[in-house]
C-alpha cells in the first residue's frame, strides 16, 4: 500500500494565488509544502461594478499547475480552496461575465429585499448564518432585473467554478454551500423552499460533496495544456479555504480551544459537533458553517488585516513609496503613548478605498484623538483588532458553554508577533501561532487522506497531529500587566 505521495493545492486568497505542492508520508511522520507558483488576485472595476476576474485567475492557476506537473509528474491529485460567497452564473460550458466582487456596492439593495420577503430571525434560524451584507442570498437578490437570473442554467461558487473550468464537473462542495445562505442548518440540505420564496431557480444549484470527494479528472485539453501525461484527479477539499484552515490548526482538544485564521479576514470561533443557534448567538452574530467531516465552524468574521493592508496601500499611493511591513510593525510595538481602540467591525471599513481616513473620521465623529504617525496609526489598528479578536474568543466560549485555554492563530496573522501578543494580553489566555500556510495544508491533507495515505477513515485529530509535528507553534503568554 503506498503511504504517501504528493499533490498540488490550488490557494486562492483575495490579494493573491498560489500553487502548493504537498508532499505528505503519515508513515515517515513527514509533511512538508512547497510553493510553485504565486499570482497576484484582487478586484477589477468595470462598468457594471466591482468584479473578479476569473478568467486571469484560471489561465494563472493553469500555469502554476504546470509548474507543479514539471516539479512533480507523478502529482496524485488536485484540490482547490478560495474565498467564499462569490459565484460564477453558466450557460452550458460559457460563463455569464466575471463574476462580482463580494465588496460591490449592490449588496445593500439586495438585503433590503431578502428582510422584506424573509425577516433575519427566520433566516438564522433555517442556515444559522450571521448577517453579513455579502452572503451569497443578498448578491442573488441584487441580481434580480439582469436577466442573468433567467439566463443562467447553473450556478457555481469561485472555487466549484475553477473545479468545473478544469473538469466538466458541476458540483458544490458542501463547506463553501454552507456559506450561501440557501443551506439549511439542520441536516446540510439545499433549502429548495428558501430559494422559492426569494425567487431562486433551484435548478440553479448543483448536487453537494463532501470533502474528499473526487469531483473528476482534467479535461483531456487541460492535461495537454499544463503537460500531464496521464488522468489526474481534482478531489474536493474544504474548498471555503476557512474550513481548510480550520484543518490545519494544530488542537489538541477541540474543546478548550479557539481558532482564529487571520488574512484579509479574521474569522475567529470553535470547532463544534453541533450548530448553536439560540437567540443569543444570532444577537452575537456568530455564524454556523460547515466544516471538514462534518464538524461546525462557530464563527464570527472580523475584518482582519484588511484593515492593516488597505491602510499600507492608501499610504504608499500617497506617498509614491513602498512601506517595509516589518519596519513598520516594530515602531508601533515602540508607541509609547495609548491608542484609542475603534470599531474593527464597522461596516464602514468593508469597502476599498482610503481607509486611514475613514478611520480618521470615525474618530473624530466620536470626539477621540485621531492617531498622528503611521505608527501609531498601525498601533491603533493592532490594538483594535486584538480587542476584537479577544472578546469574540470569550463571547465564542460563553454562547458555546465552553472554557478555553488556548487561541490558535493560523494565517498571515500568525507572523504578526504584536497582534498574537497583544491578543494573548487581552483575552488572558495563551495564544498559539502557526502553521503561516494553514490554508493550503488542510487542502493538501484531505486529498493525502483521500489517497488512502492516512486511511480513509484517519480523523481530523489524526492530521492534525502530523502538523504539530511539523510545525510546532510559537506561544505567546499573556501579560498580566497588559
Amino acid at each position: 500500500m503506498t503511504t504517501g505521495g504528493s499533490v498540488a493545492a490550488v490557494d486562492l486568497g483575495a490579494t493573491s494565488g498560489r500553487v502548493m505542492l504537498g508532499r505528505v508520508d503519515p508513515g515517515r511522520g513527514t509533511l512538508q509544502l512547497e510553493q510553485v507558483a504565486r499570482f497576484p488576485n484582487g478586484a477589477v472595476r468595470l462598468a457594471s461594478g466591482l468584479h473578479w476576474d476569473l478568467t486571469g485567475l484560471y489561465a494563472a492557476a493553469l500555469r502554476g499547475l504546470a509548474d507543479a506537473v514539471r516539479a512533480e509528474p507523478g502529482i496524485a491529485s488536485i484540490g482547490i480552496d478560495a474565498w467564499a460567497v462569490d459565484y460564477a452564473m453558466l450557460r452550458g460550458d460559457r460563463l455569464l461575465g466575471e463574476p462580482f466582487h463580494y465588496r460591490d456596492e449592490r449588496n445593500d439593495a439586495g438585503v433590503a429585499a431578502v428582510h422584506t420577503r424573509v425577516p433575519f430571525a427566520d433566516l438564522y434560524r433555517r442556515n444559522g448564518l450571521q448577517f453579513l451584507p455579502f452572503n451569497t442570498l443578498y448578491q442573488l437578490a441584487a441580481e434580480h432585473g439582469s436577466g442573468c437570473l433567467d439566463l443562467a442554467d447553473s450556478l457555481l461558487l469561485v472555487p466549484d467554478a475553477l473545479a468545473f473550468l478544469l473538469t466538466g464537473a458541476r458540483i458544490a462542495e458542501r463547506t463553501n454551500a454552507s456559506t450561501t445562505g440557501l443551506l439549511r442548518v439542520d441536516d446540510g440540505q439545499w433549502d429548495v423552499e428558501l430559494m422559492t420564496e426569494l425567487g431562486y431557480p433551484a435548478s440553479l444549484f448543483p448536487g453537494l460533496v463532501d470533502p474528499g470527494t473526487v469531483i473528476g479528472s482534467l479535461r483531456d485539453s487541460v492535461r495537454s495544456e499544463i503537460g500531464a501525461d496521464r488522468a489526474i484527479d481534482v478531489v474536493a477539499v474544504g474548498s471555503h479555504d476557512t474550513a481548510s484552515a480550520v484543518v490545519a490548526v494544530p488542537m489538541r482538544d477541540p474543546a478548550t480551544a479557539a481558532y482564529i485564521s487571520c488574512g484579509t479576514w479574521g474569522l475567529v470561533g470553535l470547532e463544534l459537533r453541533h450548530p448553536v443557534t439560540s437567540d443569543a448567538a444570532r444577537d452575537a452574530n456568530f455564524t454556523n458553517e460547515g466544516g471538514v467531516d462534518g464538524r461546525v465552524r462557530f464563527l464570527h468574521n472580523v475584518m482582519g488585516l484588511w484593515l492593516l493592508s488597505e491602510s499600507v496601500r492608501q499610504w504608499e499611493r500617497e506617498s509614491g513609496q513602498s512601506i517595509d511591513l516589518p519596519t513598520l510593525l516594530a515602531d508601533a510595538a515602540e508607541v509609547g503613548e495609548p491608542v484609542a481602540l475603534f470599531d474593527a467591525n464597522d461596516p464602514g471599513f468593508l469597502a476599498p478605498g482610503d481607509l486611514p481616513a475613514r478611520i480618521a473620521e470615525w474618530y473624530r465623529a466620536r470626539e477621540l484623538a485621531v492617531p498622528t504617525t503611521r505608527a501609531a496609526f498601525t498601533r491603533a489598528i493592532i490594538e483594535s483588532l486584538a480587542e476584537a479578536f479577544a472578546t469574540t474568543v470569550l463571547t465564542a466560549g460563553d454562547l458555546a458553554g465552553r472554557s478555553l485555554e488556548t487561541i490558535h492563530i493560523v494565517g498571515g496573522g500568525a507572523l504578526n508577533a504584536l497582534l498574537c501578543q497583544r491578543t494573548a494580553d487581552r483575552a488572558q489566555i495563551p495564544v498559539l501561532a502557526g502553521p503561516v500556510e494553514a490554508t493550503a495544508i488542510g487542502n493538501v491533507l484531505v486529498q493525502a487522506r483521500a489517497q488512502g495515505w492516512f486511511g480513509r477513515d484517519a480523523s481530523l485529530e489524526a492530521l492534525r497531529s502530523l502538523v504539530s509535528a511539523a510545525y510546532a507553534p510559537h506561544r505567546y503568554e499573556p501579560r498580566l500587566e497588559a
